[in-house]
């Protein structure tokens, strides 16, 4: 699973999932969350990305080529990327633990749901904050 987490609302948006990602999924995620009018970052300047070896040279230039910024967290930094470790742990703990899957479908209806329980609770979180 391959997603995108913007940091300011915690908004979460799935880009892909696939059981072998290889170089042609990932500059496929990269060109779709690039466009212009509809894509995932089309409001970004930065990208924070880990270092796994998918995220190539040619996925970072398309990613450039839309104007906005890869930059590659330190190695073994796990705290400079703490928000999207998190929403992992939970995914797991809270989501896939909990249900039986069957197949992509299931997966991916079971990520959506949970996307939203997840974005509830923080603006819920968010507004009590500001109270």
């Amino acid at each position: 699973m391959l997603f995108f987490l913007h940091l300011e609302s915690r908004r979460v948006y799935i880009a892909g999932l696939t059981v072998h990602p290889d170089e042609a999924w990932i500059k496929q995620i990269a060109r779709n969350v690039t466009m212009e009018d509809s894509g995932a970052l089309r409001d970004c300047r930065y990208l924070l990305h880990d270092r796994d070896t998918k995220f190539t040279r040619s996925f970072r230039a398309i990613i450039a080529s839309g104007r906005v910024e890869p930059l590659a967290l330190p190695a073994r930094s796990p705290n400079l990327n703490a928000y999207a470790e998190r929403w992992v742990r939970s995914v797991k703990e809270e989501c896939l633990s909990k249900v039986i899957l069957f197949g992509e479908r299931s997966l991916r209806r079971a990520l959506r749901e949970y996307e939203t329980q997840y974005l509830r609770t923080f603006s819920c979180k968010a507004r009590a904050s500001k109270a």
